[in-house]
């Protein structure tokens, strides 16, 4: 619970902000979550229980959902996502159709910890095209002090790409640093990155809840 509400309902509320999406549904295989979204009139589906990994979900979902060339993968721990963010990954997506994927990023804080490993790193070219993300801190370095980018949990993928997403080989980046974006690259996919001026905490820890619960009542939605 974040005030009075859960952690799924107010990342429902933050994501039906965007402008771009056009269909939004919390695909989930706990009975909990599913009635407590229909219990705040929300729209959810049942997946199987016995998938691997949340893009093996999102499949199942895009396989029901014919009309979309465009599939985004917002995770259900992200209550304060803005509705910019999304719209710029949509868009940034839209500019750049030779991406089989989009993602977001963002400058860390002074505050934050890169060593941190719940807070994954990215590195791009000056395509703003990804090259690797990693747990550890990236770039390393010992006399310069680097601009550490966070990445943001949300991909948006061309449909098509993503109904094959888990027929491409297993990746051994992938299986080192428990990313599953890493399969795509390994595998000489494009992933494009949109940069963020800012970004709310996803909620990995407990301690991150607290966080998240602090920032909305100095913002006073609870």
């Amino acid at each position: 619970m974040i005030g009075n509400r859960t952690m799924i309902e107010w990342t429902y509320i933050h994501s039906k902000k965007s402008r771009f999406i056009d269909d939004l549904i919390v695909a989930t295989d706990d009975a909990r979550i599913f009635d407590t979204v229909n219990g705040f009139g929300g729209k959810a589906i049942m997946t199987s229980p016995d998938h691997a990994t949340g893009t093996d979900r999102l499949i199942e979902v895009a396989n029901l959902h014919l009309g979309f060339e465009l599939v985004l993968n917002i995770q259900g721990d992200e209550p304060g996502i803005e509705s910019d963010l999304l719209d710029g990954v949509i868009q940034s997506k839209k500019n750049h159709p030779t991406w089989q994927m989009a993602t977001a990023c963002v400058p860390f804080l002074e505050i934050e910890d890169p060593k941190d490993p719940n807070r994954v790193k990215v590195v791009f070219d000056s395509n703003l095209e990804a090259r690797y993300f990693s747990r550890s801190c990236i770039p390393y370095s010992t006399s310069l002090k680097p601009i550490y980018y966070r990445h943001l949990g949300i991909y948006l993928y061309d449909r098509d790409f993503l109904l094959k997403y888990n027929q491409l080989p297993k990746s051994d980046w992938e299986a080192a640093e428990s990313l599953e974006q890493l399969r795509a690259l390994q595998s000489g996919y494009k992933i494009g990155m949109f940069i963020a001026k800012q970004a709310s905490l996803a909620v990995d820890t407990p301690g991150d809840l607290e966080i998240v619960r602090n920032f909305f009542q100095t913002q006073g939605l609870i």
